[in-house]
């Protein structure tokens, strides 16, 4: 079987059946086998995630990448760039940016 195959991609003993095709076919099927498994997943899950940044409101509950708890107090936008004011306990808040927002907590 691995001899077929082989000498189908022009390995060893093939005598130069075979040319440049088979291998363009090997990398291009290599290439849809990472795209479906690894690219279009994780381009979904960013999607995702920016879709519930852009839903976040005021008084919700997050998380933060650095594993913060806190309720957003308020939403600040200043040249393309929106950061959130976090009450993490009383009288303690906390500017952080949007981006650092892991999650929102139900």
């Amino acid at each position: 079987m691995i001899f077929n195959f082989l000498f189908l991609m022009g390995g060893p003993g093939a005598q130069g059946a075979g040319g440049m095709t088979p291998m363009l076919l090997m990398f291009g099927a290599i290439f849809a086998i990472m795209y479906f498994l690894m690219i279009r997943p994780q381009q979904k899950k960013q999607r995702e995630h920016q879709k519930m940044l852009e839903a976040l409101q005021k008084n919700d509950r997050v998380v933060t990448i650095g594993g913060i708890y806190g309720t957003i107090q308020g939403i600040k936008e200043q040249d393309k760039n929106k950061t959130i004011i976090l009450k993490i306990d009383d009288n303690v808040k906390i500017e952080v940016k949007l981006s650092a927002i892991a999650g929102k907590v139900e």
